[in-house]
C-alpha cells in the first residue's frame, strides 16, 4: 500500500523496499542511531539521481558542441585574429 504526506518540504511516499542483509547493515551503520533509514536511503537516492540528470545532462551538451564545434571554432579564431595587434598579423 502506497500512501502520501507533506513531511516538510518534499511530499513522501510510503513504499516497501527488499534489500540483502548486508544492504541493511550498512544502512544502520551509516545511518547510526540519530538518522532514520528512509532519510538515508532518501538522501543517497536523490544524490544518484541528480548525478544521473547532469550527466544527461552534459552529453547533451557534449553532442550539441560537437555538433557546431567548427562552426564555434571558426568563430573564436575569428575573435583571436581580431585581438592580434595589426603588425602582428
Amino acid at each position: 500500500m502506497e500512501w502520501e504526506y507533506n513531511g516538510g518540504m518534499k511530499t513522501k511516499m510510503k513504499t516497501s523496499l527488499t534489500l540483502s542483509r548486508e544492504v541493511i547493515r550498512g544502512i544502520d551503520r551509516v545511518a547510526g542511531r540519530n538518522r532514520s533509514r528512509s532519510s538515508l536511503v532518501d538522501a543517497v537516492l536523490s544524490g544518484y539521481l541528480a548525478r544521473l540528470e547532469r550527466a544527461e545532462v552534459n552529453a547533451r551538451d557534449l553532442e550539441l558542441l560537437n555538433r557546431h564545434a567548427d562552426e564555434l571554432n571558426a568563430e573564436a579564431e575569428d575573435v583571436l585574429e581580431f585581438q592580434t595587434l595589426p603588425e602582428e598579423r
